[in-house]
Formats: C-alpha cells, structure tokens, sequence
C-alpha cells in the first residue's frame, strides 16, 4: 500500500499534563505549559494519562486560540494517531490510488455527501449504484481488539441506521474504521460503552450495509494505510 497522509506544519514534543475541554489539553512544552488543541472528542481515558509523550504540530497562528494541535501519543513503544480529522484524508488518499479493494471499482468521488438530513463522508459512483461511505476513527485497543466508539455517540448510531436505510433506496453503503495504530487484530464494536450503537450496526449489516477496518501507523510526519482487519460482530 501506498496511501498516507503527510502532517503539515512543524512537529513538536511535549508531554500531557491534564484535559481542559473537549477540545483542548493543557500540554507542557519545552519549560512552559501551553493550551493546544485537541482534535477528538472522544475520551482517550487509556492514551491521555499524565506525563504521556505527545507529538504535536505548530500551526500558523491566524485567529485561532491555540498555536499547536495534538497529533499523536506515545502508548506501549507505539506513537498513536489521536487526531480523528486524519482517517477521512488517508482514506481519500486510499480511495485515489485504489489502496482499498472493496472500493477500487469505484472512479468518482464525491465529499461531504448529503443524504436525508445526514451528511456522510464519500459518495463513490461509477457505472452502477453509488455506495454512501462513512469513516469513522478508531484509537481504543484493548487485548489486540479494537473497540468503537470509546465514548457513547447518539450521532454515530443515526449514522449507522441511515445508513440502513439508503440500502432500502438503491443504495450501496459501507462503514470503514480506520484504526489510528497497529496492534489490532479484531475489530469489534464497544457494546459496552454503547449497546445501542452495537445494536445500530448489527441491524444495518443484515439490512445490507458493508462494515470494514484498517489500521494505520503513524511515522515520521506521516499516517500510513496498513492492513485490513478483521471484523468481528
């Protein structure tokens, strides 16, 4: 495979100290703590601990609030991707250089798809019925299993049965989980932390909706597409 997406802007080290929002940390870097972004809101309860060596990328200051996002974390000798704006531009990335056989048919492709009142990530089209794909992030990993979402989310359960439904309309849909790290072997969905969206998804594949997982690494200044993982409902 050949597919990645680079990390613009210069990258930086620092080290976790605590989270102030959903969509920030307070990170310490060189000798002064500094508010940076932070871009997941999922919990990262596992990666996001005190002290945790961070990557960070400087960005030009503009009108934001904060000069640094939050790129990826230091967990068991792996560096992990966090930021969930990631995943859709590998999987673009993917989807132009034919990186995802179950897509490779697929010749046109359109962003930010409109369907019903959700908008979804892809519309693929070709000479036969268009597919609606919808990517989803994945950082949680526990015993090789990767587990999504790491938080309830009411947004991806409609997600999910939307889904369902544009298979009843002619539809092809499919979801794909683009696991931020390599150390998983199964994909499966985090029933625990939310039975309804377990609930949603298994509906929707016997509705028809395909379900799919990669895992990605990051190295460098870059998001590489790995291997196709196995999906375990």
């Amino acid at each position: 495979m050949v597919s990645f997406v680079k990390i613009e802007g210069e990258l930086v080290r620092g080290l976790f100290k605590e989270r102030v929002t959903r969509f920030s940390a307070l990170i310490k870097i060189g000798n002064e703590e500094t508010l940076c972004f932070l871009p997941n809101p999922g919990r990262l309860n596992e990666l996001l601990v005190k002290d945790a060596y961070l990557i960070l990328s400087k960005k030009p200051c503009g009108r934001r609030k904060t000069v640094y996002d939050i790129v990826a974390v230091l967990h068991n000798n792996q560096l992990i991707s966090i930021d969930s704006r990631l995943p859709n531009l590998l999987v673009l990335s993917a989807l132009k250089n034919r990186d995802l056989p179950e897509f490779a048919h697929y010749s046109k492709f359109k962003l930010e798809f409109k369907y019903g009142k959700t908008r979804f990530d892809f519309l693929l089209s070709n000479h036969g019925n268009p597919c609606i794909l919808e990517v989803k992030s994945c950082t949680l990993v526990r015993s090789d299993i990767a587990l999504f979402p790491d938080a309830p989310t009411s947004r991806g359960t409609r997600h999910v049965m939307e889904l369902a439904k544009a298979v009843k309309e002619s539809y092809a849909a499919a979801i794909l989980f683009i696991i931020q790290r390599t150390d998983a072997k199964i994909f499966r969905p985090n029933d625990e932390i939310d039975p309804a969206f377990g609930k949603a998804l298994r509906e929707a594949v016997n509705a028809g909706v395909k379900v799919y997982a990669y895992s990605s690494e990051f190295i460098g200044d870059k998001l590489i597409l790995k291997s196709k993982v196995q999906v375990a409902l």
